[in-house]
C-alpha cells in the first residue's frame, strides 16, 4: 500500500485502519529479511573493494533486521504473527538476489537496493498514518524513524551509483523528498480536513 492508494480509502474507522496496519507490517516483516539476505549477499560480494563500502552495507543489512525485530514485535502487540506464506517467498527472493549478488557485478546490486529503499521509505509513513487511525500512537514515531532510516540508505546507494558513468545514461528512481519531509508530511496529514 501506498499513500495515494490510503488516500483513496480515507476516511477508515479504527478497526479497518488496525487490519491495514496489520498487513503492512506484515508485508514489511517479510521484506526486510528479503532485504538482509540480499545485504548480506552485497556485502560479501567480489565487487565490493572498499571496506567502507561493505561496512555501510553490513550496518543496513543489520539496520534491516533491527526493524524486523521491533516489526515482530508490533505484530505480537496486535495479536497477529507474520504470514508464512509471504515470509518463504521473501526469503527465498532474498537469497536468489543474495546469491546473484555475489557474482553479478558492482553497479546493479546498488542500483536496485537504493530503488528499493526509496519504496520502503513510503511503507513506513503508510504505517504510521495507519497507526494513527488505528489510535495506536505509541508505534507512530518509530515507524517514522523506520522511514527516515530507509531515507539514509536510499542516499547511500543514491549516492554511490552517481559515482558511476553508466548512471548518465539510465538515470535514477524517482527520489523522495528531503528528509525532514517524512515528519512535516505526517503533521500535514494530521490537519483537519476541510
Amino acid at each position: 500500500m501506498n499513500l495515494d492508494s490510503l488516500n483513496k480509502q480515507l476516511p477508515l474507522d479504527k478497526i479497518t485502519a488496525k487490519n491495514l496496519l496489520i498487513q503492512v507490517l506484515q508485508n514489511a516483516h517479510a521484506g526486510e529479511k528479503a532485504a538482509a539476505n540480499a545485504y548480506w549477499g552485497h556485502a560479501n560480494s567480489f565487487f565490493i573493494k572498499s571496506k567502507e563500502e561493505k561496512e555501510e552495507i553490513l550496518k543496513i543489512y543489520r539496520d534491516e533486521l533491527h526493524h524486523r525485530t521491533r516489526i515482530k514485535e508490533m505484530l505480537s502487540e496486535l495479536n497477529a504473527n507474520p504470514r508464512f506464506t509471504r515470509e518463504v517467498l521473501m526469503y527465498l527472493i532474498g537469497a536468489v538476489i543474495a546469491f546473484l549478488c555475489l557474482f553479478g557485478g558492482w553497479y546493479i546490486p546498488m542500483y536496485g537496493a537504493g530503488k528499493l529503499e526509496s519504496t520502503n521509505i513510503e511503507e513506513y509513513e503508510v504505517a504510521a498514518r495507519l497507526a494513527y487511525l488505528a489510535e495506536l500512537h505509541h508505534l507512530i514515531d518509530e515507524l517514522l524513524l523506520f522511514a527516515e532510516i530507509e531515507w539514509d540508505h536510499e542516499v547511500f546507494f543514491e549516492k554511490k551509483i552517481q559515482e558511476h558513468s553508466i548512471t548518465k545514461f539510465l538515470g535514477v528512481w524517482l527520489r523522495p523528498g528531503p528528509k525532514e519531509d517524512i515528519r512535516n508530511n505526517y503533521k500535514i496529514f494530521l490537519q483537519p480536513k476541510i
